[in-house]
């Protein structure tokens, strides 16, 4: 087994809770083609957290994997109990090869993270990302409770918390929606009050059938690369870092010939797999903005391995680089940076051999890294 051709997967996204304490109006779960989630359980059960255990400890034994990345996701995982967190936590731990690391971490909007909780990620070792959107105005135009309550008072209780000296190194970051009716730098500054070790700025999802808000399909620049740009340049400039911004971070790494750490940019297979609440084996879950069952593969936690996964066309096809993008892309001076953009974002309702609904505000936001990194690199001392 060890001498098979499939490409391993490095991360997993394990669906532990299928509802949410929020009705953020953006969700991609929720909110967009692919409801799915109104036919599988409210929350997976210790048997299929068992079976995905087991999955895993063969996956990372068949693939001599030093390190495995559990992304505890919903929903909002934090609804799934304290308990059953513990149980799949210990059941991986237990499953997996002396060989293979597992590192954890849970991405919650927050508005259940108490002490009680993270004294128990404490023990089990258990990062955690919170998702915040900006100031309380900005927060609240998307992130609010479904009777209109505001949620941004709870996630910054809960972020003040995580910051404290003995649950700081639990912290993983801030994950921040771009709203481009929010001012950047404002939003950024905000967020950077909480002290995030590290943000992940995304665009909200859409494609080229149903374009994202704000984004009209005129292949014209939008408020989004300018909104991008900015931030770029008060991330860039500061003297010393702030924090890092996995964006663009990856963004410079490949200018300057190195590797990505998103799938947002570069042409570098992905590596993720999803479980669902039911042990349902699936595709990334952007690709519910996509249509009905998109994100389907048909393989199960009791029938299918994880290397059946990897062997799936689509995944297949979201790890085979250029040869998946159309020709536009193809063809385009940046693609080997750009990469096509995220997956689902080239969607048209036929397929993905598209640019990205984002095409020109990625290219603005490249082109512009690729300028201030070349000034930054001719330039001599006293010039």
């Amino acid at each position: 087994m060890g001498g098979s051709p499939v490409r391993p997967f490095g991360e997993v996204v394990v669906k532990v809770h299928g509802r949410c304490n929020l009705a953020c109006d953006y969700c991609y779960v929720y909110r967009h083609a692919d409801q799915s989630w109104r036919r599988k359980p409210v929350a997976m059960s210790r048997s299929t957290m068992e079976r995905l255990a087991d999955r895993l400890g063969e996956h990372a034994r068949t693939h001599h994997l030093p390190y495995l990345r559990v992304i505890l996701h919903g929903g909002e995982p934090l609804l799934a109990g304290a308990d059953f967190l513990r149980y799949a936590v210990r059941s991986i731990r237990r499953a997996l090869p002396c060989g293979t690391r597992p590192l954890f971490t849970v991405q919650t909007n927050g508005v259940l993270l108490d002490r009680a909780v993270l004294e128990l990620f404490l023990e089990e070792e258990v990062r955690v990302g919170v998702s915040l959107d900006g100031s309380r105005a900005t927060n609240d135009r998307h992130r609010r409770f479904a009777g209109g309550r505001s949620s941004h008072p709870a996630v910054v209780e809960a972020l003040r918390l995580l910051g404290t000296e003995r649950y700081r190194q639990l912290y993983a970051g801030i994950l921040c929606t771009v709203d481009v009716h929010s001012d950047p730098l404002e939003t950024y500054e905000h967020l950077l009050t909480y002290r995030p070790p590290a943000m992940d700025l995304l665009l909200p999802h859409g494609n080229r059938e149903h374009p994202p808000p704000a984004r009209p399909l005129d292949d014209q620049l939008s408020a989004y690369g300018d909104w991008l740009v900015a931030v770029f340049d008060r991330w860039y400039d500061a003297p010393v870092r702030e924090t890092r911004i996995r964006l663009f971070e990856s963004l410079l790494d490949l200018l300057l010939g190195g590797h990505s750490h998103t799938e947002w940019l570069g042409l570098e297979p992905a590596d993720i797999v999803t479980v669902d609440t039911d042990g349902s084996i699936e595709q990334s879950d952007v690709l519910k903005t996509v249509a009905e069952d998109a994100a389907t593969t048909g393989l199960h936690l009791i029938t299918a391995s994880l290397d059946d996964a990897a062997a799936h066309p689509g995944i297949r096809a979201r790890r085979s680089g250029v040869i998946a993008l159309g020709p536009e892309c193809r063809s385009c001076p940046v693609v080997r940076v750009c990469g096509g953009g995220l997956h689902a974002h080239r969607y048209d309702g036929t397929g993905f051999a598209n640019r990205s609904v984002y095409c020109p505000d990625l290219y603005h936001l490249i082109a512009h890294a690729h300028g201030r990194l070349r000034d930054d690199l001719v330039r001599r001392p006293g010039s």
